[in-house]
């Protein structure tokens, strides 16, 4: 007779102990692999690239926030964005290769109003953005009233000192 108790007992505390278990199993599981957000990816190695999405409604809601409107992601844009850290990255050098405007023509792209963030060395998109916004003459081409359309684009190039090239294009 008193076996059964001991016995209800131990079988209890094994129905606890399997419950705490399979509770534990699901707290402590991390999550899936490249579930890291967009914006904290780092962009520091071979192929990889920025999340034009992810960067435009990043951009997007802090212009929002100042008063303006979203932007949209244009293919053209995106060409001469892409060209533009490619350029840099091979060169290991942030001039610009040639004026905007005479680049977004040679793309087919017609704008009277364009504007251009070159930068590198940030290795992920919250860097970059943040650099942007504490530089008042990149902070200015991001908040600028005419512009409704970007594109961007990053380039690694591994031996050079900034390793992450980046280029960020807004139109009208």
């Amino acid at each position: 007779m008193m076996l059964l108790p001991q016995l209800l007992r131990f079988a209890g505390l094994l129905a606890i102990g399997a419950l705490a278990g399979c509770n534990a199993a699901q707290e402590s599981a991390s999550p899936p692999v490249g579930s890291e957000p967009p914006m904290y990816r780092s962009l520091a190695t071979a192929g990889a690239r920025v999340d034009p999405a992810a960067a435009r409604d990043m951009i997007s809601l802090y212009r929002r926030n100042s008063g303006l409107g979203a932007l949209a992601l244009d293919d053209g844009l995106q060409r001469v964005a892409e060209a533009q850290a490619r350029d840099m990255a091979q060169s290991a050098d942030l001039a610009a290769r040639g004026e905007l405007g005479d680049r977004l023509a040679g793309a087919g792209v017609q704008t009277p109003a364009a504007v251009e963030n070159v930068s590198a060395g940030y290795r992920t998109l919250a860097e970059a953005f943040s650099g942007w916004r504490d530089s008042a003459p990149h902070n200015a081409r991001m908040l600028d009233k005419r512009v409704k359309r970007m594109g961007i684009a990053t380039a690694y190039a591994p031996g050079a000192k900034y390793k992450v090239y980046w280029a960020l294009v807004l139109a009208d």
